[in-house]
Order: structure tokens, then C-alpha cells, then sequence
């Protein structure tokens, strides 16, 4: 699974760094380090919503305060 979060300006304003180190945190605590590829990118043209993040080709929108909820909803339901 690639997973790519935007760290183009407006996203970095918005928390994509926060974004990044949550994502890192929970691959590592679920051992899916071999399983995921966490990439950063810049501006993936949807400035206007929260941090983008792209799963295997789906853009999605997270902020620092979902990234859990997000992960737990959309990418370790692939590894169960």
C-alpha cells in the first residue's frame, strides 16, 4: 500500500507534518513497516480541503486531530 501525504504549502500551514509523524507512529505500532510506503508530495491541487492524503490512488482530506480515526477506518482494515 502507498500512502502519500501533501506537504505543499497550504497543507503544511494545516498540519501535514503532524499528519506524517501520526501515520509514521501507527505503521510502526500495528508492524506494517514492511506493508506501507509513506511518501510526502507537494501540492496535490486540493488546497482548499484539510491535509491531502492519497491511499493507492484515493485522495482523502485529514486533519492532525482524525489521523487515528482515519488510519484505523481506511488502511488497517486492509491487513486484517
Amino acid at each position: 500500500m502507498k500512502i502519500t501525504v501533501c506537504i505543499g504549502s497550504s497543507c503544511h500551514i494545516k498540519g501535514s507534518r503532524k499528519v506524517v509523524e501520526q501515520l509514521q507512529n501507527l505503521i510502526n505500532k500495528y508492524d506494517l513497516l514492511r506493508k506501507v510506503e509513506l511518501s510526502g508530495s507537494f501540492c496535490m491541487g486540493q488546497c482548499q480541503q484539510g491535509v491531502c492524503v492519497n491511499v493507492d490512488g484515493q485522495l482523502y482530506s485529514v486533519v492532525p486531530d482524525d489521523v487515528t480515526e482515519f488510519f484505523m477506518q481506511h488502511i488497517l482494515p486492509h491487513f486484517a
